[in-house]
Formats: structure tokens, sequence, C-alpha cells
């Protein structure tokens, strides 16, 4: 299936009711499952990936497919290791590509049993939940910082407690923040000094929550926003102060003539005049989820990059480097990788392959969410479009809510 999308006008005016956050929803998830909490959690998204996670909480089999879910696959591994019971755990054929075995080894030396059912060191898994014991554990910083997320929600639970020490250049520590912050809104302190995170053996305690809006959705509309001639826009539920690391963007698109005014209902966005940068560069590495917005956007406006930070975005749904350079080539821009996590672009554009470009979305959601506002300056067709249910069910409703044009071939 494909969408072709297009816009008669380059005005978006509009209010938004932004999906909350799929990060904070998983993450509440397990926590209240630790804590045994009898509320309901508020505000949860209809994302896949927070109902494959409720499913799997409220399931009364042993056996998961998470699909596409890298968080729930992470997490629940995790949470799993340390609930007695016997657990098979598996995904998509991406999934099964997408490596768990530093997770798996962290978890091994805290006592937990967990089994390769076909690749080493990859999905699926054969989990023997049991009592596990804590201590010192040395990771890598660079790598997922889900890792990490999962191991800390875990620590308050298992004997002893937990101390991470991380080596290395910390990836995503944003989301390691959020991780320990919404812990400490169910009651649990932790300490964080240098590359050294300790949690202490103690109890969660069980708390009315409500999860806010999603700052990554937000990217595509501060994008829309930027790639406008007039623009205002309010976004529900949205909080310019959040637990999310992608609020960052708000001063990132001040550049880009996009100005945040906080309400008591979310944000409001409006277009105002300003010069471009002449050349834009970002160290992403606690943002990687907005790269594509950021890249995407850069290239219609016809702004030169360096990102750098981009280290994880090859273990993600796809491969997120090479998926951009694939991407972007038909709008006619030449995207290199210069180094190893680093995505770069000199402004240089050659004539696009296509009248009206397809846009491949290789299962990947932020593919779909990022190319999609380009119809603001042509017609583009979306091979997949539906991918975006994985965080972002409603975005072809809220684009025709604002005058997107949107048709099925």
């Amino acid at each position: 299936m494909q969408f072709q999308l297009s816009k008669p006008n380059k005005k978006i005016n509009g209010s938004i009711d932004l999906p909350s956050s799929k990060s904070i929803a998983n993450r509440a998830l397990i926590i209240q499952a630790l804590s045994y909490s009898p509320y309901t959690l508020q505000n949860l998204s209809g994302s896949d990936d927070v109902e494959v996670m409720q499913q799997v909480l409220n399931s009364n089999t042993n056996q998961f497919d998470v699909g596409h879910a890298g968080t729930a696959m992470r997490f629940l591994t995790a949470f799993l290791s340390q609930i007695v019971g016997e657990w098979t755990i598996t995904g998509s054929d991406r999934m099964k590509q997408r490596p768990i075995h530093i997770l798996v080894d962290a978890l091994g030396q805290l006592g937990a049993k967990i089994e390769y059912l076909e690749n080493e060191g990859y999905p699926p898994l054969k989990i023997w939940g049991s009592h596990l014991k804590g201590g010192i554990l040395e990771l890598d910083g660079s790598v997922s910082s889900q890792y990490i997320s999962a191991l800390l929600m875990i620590a308050p639970c298992i004997e002893g407690g937990l101390t991470l020490r991380l080596k290395n250049k910390i990836t995503s520590r944003p989301y390691i923040e959020l991780t320990l912050k919404l812990m400490k809104q169910f009651g649990v302190r932790s300490v964080w000094k240098g590359n050294e995170i300790r949690v202490s053996e103690q109890p969660y305690q069980a708390r009315e929550f409500t999860v806010e809006a999603d700052w990554t959705g937000a990217s595509y509309w501060y994008q829309l926003a930027a790639l406008a001639d007039e623009a205002s826009i309010e976004l529900k539920n949205l909080r310019l102060m959040s637990l999310q690391g992608d609020c960052q963007i708000a001063a990132w698109f001040k550049d880009f003539g996009v100005d945040s005014k906080a309400t008591p209902d979310g944000v409001i966005l409006t277009k105002t005049e300003t010069k471009l940068p002449k050349h834009l560069q970002l160290n992403l590495v606690e943002n990687p989820d907005v790269a594509q917005t950021m890249a995407v956007l850069c290239v219609l406006r016809k702004v030169p990059f360096h990102f750098s930070g981009l280290e994880t975005l090859k273990i993600k749904e796809t491969d997120r480097i090479a998926a951009l350079q694939n991407e972007l080539a038909k709008l006619g821009a030449a995207i290199t990788e210069p180094r190893h996590g680093e995505l770069k672009w000199d402004g240089n554009f050659s004539l696009p392959k296509e009248a009206i470009p397809c846009i491949a979305t290789y299962h990947d959601h932020r593919m779909a969410l990022a190319f999609a506002p380009t119809a603001l300056n042509f017609p583009i067709a979306i091979d997949d479009p539906m991918v975006v249910t994985k965080s972002y069910p409603k975005y072809y409703d809220h684009l025709k809510q604002v005058g997107f044009e949107i048709s099925q071939s």
C-alpha cells in the first residue's frame, strides 16, 4: 500500500492531540508492574509498542511476541528474568537481527538463566526467571540506553540492589535520566556520580500517574512549522519543561523560525521570519530519534549539515543511516557518512529521480513520520505508510486535519 500526500498551500493552523510518550509509558508500565500498583496509568497512547507491552504484562501465557517493539524486547527481558517461571520472548524478523547479548550477559552476571533459541546473541530467548542477586556491573555506556534502563528498573527488586559502572561515552543520556526520574516518582532513590549509578534494594511505591505527550512525535509538527510559510499549531498536553530529552528541539527550531509558547493545555508553535543557519552542526548522541526529522528538514530548507553521535542508528528498526542516504537521494541530496555514527550533506542537489518521489519506510515508523512533511514542498508518496502505528497511529488523520490531501494507491 502507498499513500500519496500533497498540500494545496503552505499554511498550517490547528490544534493537535499528540500521542503520549511511549518512552515514558513503557517505563511506567514496567515500574507499575514491579510496584504491584492498583492504579491505572492515565493517557497511555494507542501505539503498537505500548499495546504490546500492555498485552504481555496482562497475559496469562508464558510465550510472547513483541513484533518490532525493541523497547518491549529489552525491558521485558530484564523484567521476566526476575519473575519466577519459564518464559519465551520473540519478535519480528528484524527484531531477530537486533543484538541483545550485552543485556543477556549482564543479567547472567546477576544469576539469570537465558538461552538463545536461534542465533547466538539475538532473540528469540528462553528465560528461566529466578531470584537475582545484585552487585557491581560494568557496562559499555556507548551501547543502547535501553539496556541500561532495563537493568535500572529491576535494580530495586534485586537482592542487594545494583551498581552500574558505565565505560566509554554514554549514549542517549537523557533516556537514562528519564528512567531514573520516573523511578523517583514511584519512590525509588538512586545516586548517579560520574559514570557510576547506584540503586539500593528498596520497594517501589504505587502512585497515580499520567503520561505526558511525546516530544519525538512533536518534532514532526516543529518540522512542519519550519517548512510552512505561516503556522500556528497547538500541541496539546506537551510540556516545555519535560522529563523527555527531546524537548531540547524547541531551542533548535528557533533557528528555523519556530517559536514555542507554553500554555495551560500544552505548547503553541508559531512561524516567524528568521535567517536560516548557513550550516547546522549537531551532536545527536542524546537525541538520536530526531535524526531523521532534522536531516529531512535541512535538505528541504537547503541547510548543509553535519550530524554526529548517531552510532545507535544502525541497530534501530532499520539501519537509519543507510535508509536516510537512500531516501534523501530521491530528493536529490547525496548524504555521506564521513565516519561511523555521522551524517553529512554539503548542500548540493542533483535532479530528483522521480517526479513524485516514493519514500520507502523499511518497516521504520520514523521514516514515514519524518518524510511526510515533504508534501508541504511537493507531492510525495509513502510506501507502507501505516508503519506509523508503532508510535503515532493518528498521524495521517492529524495531517488531514490541517489540510493535507492524502490518497491511497
